[in-house]
This record gives C-alpha cells, sequence and structure tokens, in this order.
C-alpha cells in the first residue's frame, strides 16, 4: 500500500491537499460561527442545523444540474474558481443585519456552488495518483479533516467566545482565499478528463449509467443514507449543549480521525473489504443513548466513539472506484459526494424539526436508530444479490460502463458525452 510519505512527494498532491486542508479549515469555523449565530438570534433549534448543514441541501440540485462538470472543465480553474466563490459568500455572511432568510439564501448558494467541488477534487486526486493510490490519498485527506476538525471547532469556539461569530466568518473568508491561491498557483493546468460541454443533459445521462448497476446502486445507498442519519445526530449539538458544543463537534471529528486511520493505513485488505457494515452500525449506536440525555463528557465520549465508523466511507468508495470506468471517476465521486451532503442536510433538517417538537436527546435517538435499520438492511439486499457484486470491473458496471462508452461514439453537439482516457 503506498504510504503517506510517498503520496507527499506525488507531484500535485501537496498543493491540492494543502488547498483542501484551507477550505476544510474555512467551513469549520464558519460552520460553527453560522449556527451559533442564527441560534443566538432566533433560539431554533432547526434553523441552527439548517444554516450550519443547509449548504448540503443543494447538492441535490447541483448533482442533477453541474455534475457533469466534474469531468468536462479543467480541474485547477474550477478549483480556484470555487474556492473564491465562496470567499464572497462567507464575507456576505458575515454582514450586519442580514436576516435569517437572506443567511439561508446564501448558505443554499453555498451548496450549490461546492456541489461541483468533490467531484472535480476527487476526480483529479485519482487521476494525480499511481494505480491503487486512491485509498491511502482519500484516507490522508480524511486524517487532515479529521485534524482540522479536531483543532477548528475547539480553536472557533474560542474564538467565538472571545470575539463573536462576525470576525471568525471573515477569517474563514480569508482561509477560502488562500486556498483559492494555493489551487491556481500549485497546480498543474491539466485537460479536461472528458470532451464536450458540461450541461445538465449529459449530467443526467452520465448518472443514469453510474445508477443502472445493482452494485453500484446498494454502494451509492450506503455512502449516503446511514451516514446522513448520524450527521442528523451531529446537527443538533448546539442545541443538545450550547455551552459544549465545539466540544462535541471535535471529539467527532477525533473519533473520526481514528477510524480514517485504521481503515486506510491499519486494516489489511481481506479485513477491511468486510468490515463496511461493523462501522457503519458503530456509527449509530453510541447515539442511541442519547435518550437518557448524557452530560456533556458522556455524550463527546459517545460521539467520538460513533464517528470512528466514518472509516466506513473509505471501504465503499474504494468498492465504488472498482465498479466504475476511469473515465467516469470524476462523476462518480461527484454523484457520492452531492449525494452524501444532500442525505446530511436533509437529515439535518429532518432532526431539527423533531428537535422542535421533542428534544434534541429523542430526535438523536430516532435518527441513530433508523440508521442502524437502513444499514441492516442494505447489507441483507446486498447478500442476496452477492453473486453479481463478485464480478468486479467484469459485472454489472463494467456492461455499464461499455455502454456509456458505445454511446459516446455520437459526437458532442448538444452535450452528448463523449469520453476520452485519463490523463495518466
Amino acid at each position: 500500500m503506498t504510504g503517506y510519505r510517498q503520496l507527499l512527494r506525488t507531484p500535485e498532491f501537496t498543493p491540492l491537499f494543502l488547498s483542501s486542508a484551507a477550505h476544510t479549515a474555512a467551513s469549520t469555523v464558519s460552520g460553527l460561527a453560522l449556527a451559533t449565530l442564527v441560534y443566538r438570534a432566533t433560539g431554533s433549534p432547526l434553523l441552527s442545523a439548517v444554516s450550519m448543514f443547509g449548504p448540503s441541501l443543494a447538492q441535490v440540485l447541483g448533482a442533477t444540474v453541474l455534475l457533469s462538470g466534474a469531468d468536462r472543465l479543467p480541474p485547477r480553474a474550477t478549483l480556484a474558481g470555487l474556492s473564491l466563490a465562496f470567499a464572497v459568500t462567507t464575507t456576505l455572511l458575515a454582514l450586519p443585519g442580514l436576516p435569517v432568510y437572506g443567511v439561508l439564501a446564501v448558505v443554499l448558494l453555498q451548496g450549490l456552488i461546492d456541489s461541483l467541488g468533490g467531484g472535480v477534487r476527487w476526480g483529479l486526486l485519482n487521476e494525480i495518483l499511481s494505480a491503487g493510490g486512491y485509498l491511502p490519498g482519500r484516507s490522508l485527506f480524511n486524517v487532515m479533516h479529521g485534524l482540522l476538525q479536531v483543532t477548528g471547532y475547539a480553536t472557533g469556539g474560542a474564538l467565538i467566545a472571545a470575539l463573536g461569530p462576525r470576525p471568525v466568518l471573515l477569517l474563514a473568508a480569508l482561509l477560502h482565499a488562500v486556498a483559492a491561491l494555493l489551487a491556481r498557483l500549485g497546480l498543474t493546468a491539466r485537460p479536461p478528463r472528458a470532451a464536450g460541454r458540461p450541461s445538465a443533459a449529459a449530467t443526467w445521462r452520465t448518472n443514469a449509467v453510474l445508477w443502472s448497476s445493482r452494485p453500484r446502486r446498494l454502494t451509492y445507498l450506503g455512502l449516503w443514507v446511514p451516514n446522513g442519519l448520524v450527521v442528523g445526530c451531529e446537527a443538533l449539538f448546539v442545541p443538545y449543549a450550547p455551552g459544549s458544543a465545539g466540544t462535541l463537534f471535535a471529539c467527532a471529528a477525533l473519533g473520526m480521525l481514528a477510524g480514517d486511520v485504521t481503515v486506510g493505513r491499519l486494516l489489511p485488505p481481506a479485513v477491511r473489504a468486510r468490515a463496511a457494515t461493523p462501522l457503519l452500525l458503530l456509527l449509530a449506536v453510541p447515539y442511541l443513548f442519547f435518550a437518557l440525555r448524557p452530560a456533556p463528557p458522556l455524550a463527546a465520549a459517545c460521539a467520538a466513539l460513533a464517528s470512528v465508523g466514518f472509516g466506513a466511507s473509505l471501504v465503499q468508495q474504494e468498492r465504488l472506484m472498482s465498479l466504475t470506468p476511469a473515465e467516469l471517476g470524476g462523476q462518480a465521486l461527484g454523484l457520492h459526494s452531492a449525494g452524501m451532503l444532500t442525505l446530511q442536510g436533509t437529515a439535518a433538517a429532518l432532526a431539527g424539526g423533531m428537535a422542535q417538537l421533542t428534544s434534541p436527546g429523542a430526535a438523536m435517538t430516532v435518527m441513530a436508530l433508523t440508521s442502524a435499520v437502513v444499514t441492516v438492511a442494505l447489507a441483507m439486499a446486498a447478500r442476496t444479490g452477492s453473486g453479481g457484486t463478485r464480478k468486479g470491473r467484469g459485472g454489472a458496471g463494467d456492461r455499464s460502463g461499455r455502454r456509456a462508452r458505445s454511446s459516446a461514439d455520437h459526437g458532442t453537439s448538444g452535450g452528448a458525452l463523449r469520453l476520452r482516457s485519463p490523463g495518466r
């Protein structure tokens, strides 16, 4: 398996890594600052959850309209432009006097902008790494994400207490600008992986190809639903313990870091391939104890233990890439990212509404129980169709890929799908 130090010596990996780190740090502190700002202004768990996770709700629109750009736009210019757009919109959120509906409108605009970012970023990562390098590369990105969330939530909470949420939002805007600069100066100008103009029609066609394979469908559902429901639990940290929300988020990020390191570096391939379902159950079960309204220290321990289960996504992404033709990799990963964030935003809104009617602890328990039930159902569905899933690239996933390549021969007019081999 490719080592972390070897990854950092790979050309273009480090600038992509650093740009993503700045983006993650900015999103972490801005999310906490915005949720705090809205909760102080309204006292509403629903609006607080939506303000923090609301960008995810717009991912579904981006996934159906913009996602073909993940393989059809030059990655350097796209990543730099997306980070710059985030810098501008985060600055808008810091303006005094912006009403709550204006905040939510900007938050949804950010989600629409970001719906393209996952596919571009992870498609480029898959392109610049050698064969077999995607899982350790993504693992290192997740480790960075976890470390920055731990420090970002802790530092963000302290800064909010000392300065207030609006100055923290301006700091986040500055970090987004740094991410844009790192992408523009550090990455090489690469051509798009696929020819043709990005369009809603091209997005729909490729999404249909990706969804046509039963093994891929089950993998996508496993990536989206259990994860999203548990993020609905996390969306209630602010109303559950307003004075300790930063600690709860930091402990959850620490658990996610431990899970990513374990899956990405310690588990042998044979064990890792069977680890997805146990990890997804671990992701949900600790949140069942929130029905007892544990005190913040015990709640933080439950959040940390549960978040180890987020390591399941590495196993599932590795499987997704094994089922997907390389020239569809950017949109396949973008669909994963957009769908996951959409489910996270939807679950955050559902959890917030439930908490408004009951209590944050009760809502978190219901979301966690639903996540566990869905995980078991998906595992049973995969077992009944295991004959197809063992085919790998020779199975349904590869057949749908061949259909995509066959349809590519019709030209590019009208947004038709015309693919070419990736750069490496």
